[in-house]
């Protein structure tokens, strides 16, 4: 792009220069072959005189009226035989018109002039040459021009001729993460999701990244405070000998579409007859309570992930991965007792004291992933983000392609669940925890940028 800018501005500074000399070549190469005043002199600029003043020595003189390819001058000139050398030097000085009696006509052996003659004067050896300024302005130019064709190979690592290229070329040269048709991680496509989006921050809490940062640790541990401290460090060490406790998702793979569906619990699915367009997405994440069975229609069948915070954690098939969203330390010595000893049975409202999940299948959402949607996302709307929210990005960052299905108030702006008809719709906008507005705002941006789709339902 800056190469391109460059070259276009020095094109223009050429012909506006090429059009401010063209009168005064042609009203010099209109003088009478007699005029032979100040011809080779500082005073005068003849055929025997350099453009910046002095006499040009004879030998170049002779040398100079031998034809050659250069005495074809393109600015009206025309082919014309024994043009001065020096013409062939100045790109864009005025010709002459070569014919009878051609302007001034041609040197002689002794380095005077000679009448013009039927050969044609070759366009004037006394025309406008180029200047001092206007050699100085051209190197300028031409430092310019290598100096942002140099920032521009810097900054694409490679040389790109902007100009050269075909309509599309910038799409065409964005760097793709996958084979589907859009991809969530492709950069380019909105600056304000290239700036917020951080594809490194692991969406799951492993033995890798068991240790939290400070400032995450205390944000999260106020999330819900308990009065009970306990040690992170062993509470998960005790946890991960349940529980694989690694990371199934890999890193983007260019040969690979894996498209995901979101699925939320609005009353917007019921009659909407999504569930084919459901059910055939790789996987499909689904948040909390989530019935299936008589929903199959509107809301699908099939699930792969399943979301759940421990109040409302319920029994799985073995093909589901349970996402544990926690939100205290207890939640994380909950998990660990529901999969095995099973001696906790409340938190702040009665829990499953035993949980049938496949436990090879348990992930527990990253506290750290939390933060950053809360930090970047959000904006700190609300007291934290939305379980719907943390699983939408949650499928941004492991999902090439996400769709968006049962999220939102319905058309009659009804916010209720699709099982059930709740006659205190709007609650959940109204509780302080959610900023429901603002998370609806940053959905409609994915939308608008193409990251997401989002299925409005009925």
């Amino acid at each position: 792009m800056h190469a391109s800018r460059a070259l276009k501005l020095t094109c223009l500074i050429c012909h506006l220069l090429h059009l401010r000399l063209m009168p005064a070549a042609r009203a010099a190469g209109g003088k009478e072959a007699g005029e032979e005043a100040g011809v080779g002199t500082v005073a005068g600029q003849g055929p025997g005189a350099w453009p910046w003043g002095g006499r040009v020595p004879s030998a170049t003189l002779q040398r100079d009226r031998r034809p050659g390819w250069a005495a074809w001058s393109p600015w009206g000139g025309g082919l014309t035989r024994g043009a001065p050398w020096l013409s062939e030097l100045r790109p864009w000085a005025g010709g002459g018109g070569g014919g009878k009696g051609g302007a001034g006509g041609n040197v002689g052996p002794d380095g005077g002039l000679e009448k013009g003659s039927e050969r044609g004067g070759g366009g004037g050896g006394g025309g406008v040459r180029c200047s001092r300024r206007a050699c100085v302005l051209l190197s300028s130019l031409a430092v310019v021009f290598l100096t942002s064709l140099f920032f521009s190979v810097s900054l694409r690592g490679a040389v790109g001729f902007n100009y050269l290229e075909a309509p599309g070329w910038e799409e065409s040269r964005r760097q793709r993460t996958c084979a589907c048709p859009r991809c969530v991680g492709d950069p380019g496509v909105s600056d304000w999701f290239d700036e917020n989006y951080e594809p490194d921050i692991a969406p799951v809490w492993t033995k890798d990244n068991i240790e939290l940062p400070s400032d995450v640790y205390y944000w999260w541990v106020m999330l819900q405070p308990q009065f009970k401290p306990h040690s992170i460090h062993q509470v998960l060490l005790r946890l991960f000998q349940v529980i694989p406790g690694h990371s199934p998702y890999s890193w983007w793979d260019q040969q690979r579409c894996l498209r995901c569906a979101v699925v939320g619990n609005s009353g917007n699915l019921r009659g909407a007859a999504y569930g084919a367009a459901i059910d055939g997405h790789n996987h499909i994440m689904r948040i909390n309570l989530a019935p299936t069975v008589g929903y199959e229609e509107d809301a699908g069948s099939r699930t792969t992930h399943h979301f759940m915070y421990p109040e409302s954690a319920k029994n799985l098939a073995a093909n589901v991965s349970f996402v544990l969203v926690p939100f205290k330390t207890l939640d994380l010595l909950w998990i660990t007792s529901a999969l095995s000893t099973g001696h906790i049975r409340f938190t702040y409202a009665p829990v499953k004291q035993f949980l049938r999940v496949d436990k090879d299948k348990v992930q527990i959402f990253n506290p750290a992933f939390f933060k950053y949607i809360h930090d970047r996302w959000t904006k700190h709307h609300g007291r934290y983000p939305s379980t719907g929210l943390l699983v939408l990005f949650f499928a941004l960052h492991v999902c090439d392609e996400v769709n968006v299905f049962g999220f939102g108030a319905d058309s009659r702006g009804n916010w209720h669940h699709y099982w059930e008809q709740n006659r205190y719709s709007g609650e959940f906008r109204k509780t302080g925890v959610h900023d429901a507005d603002y998370e609806a705002q940053i959905i409609q941006r994915l939308a608008k940028t193409g990251k997401i789709t989002v299925y409005p339902g009925k």
